[in-house]
């Protein structure tokens, strides 16, 4: 995986991981513009499989209600785990 790619950062051992909000808006603003949102989520996606907990970090950036659909169905069947 491309370093870009990482949204991720592991913050535990017990598998916990923090997702920056902001970052994520950025990468999304980015993806929108050269057109590879899929990609983008796919790739969150993917990373999320991994993490037995999930600590969002600054969750106001997921206002953009496009970010906010995408993100809040993956948050979701993370939390029904």
């Amino acid at each position: 995986m491309d370093r870009r790619d990482f949204l991720l950062l592991r913050v535990g051992a017990d598998d916990t991981y923090e997702l920056s909000c902001e970052r994520l808006y950025m990468r999304y603003v980015d993806a929108a513009a050269d057109g590879s949102l899929d990609r983008l989520f796919d790739t969150l996606s993917r990373e999320l499989e991994g993490a037995r907990a999930l600590r969002l970090v600054d969750p106001e950036w997921l206002a953009h209600d496009g970010l906010r659909a995408r993100v809040e169905p993956m948050i979701a069947d993370k939390e029904k785990r």
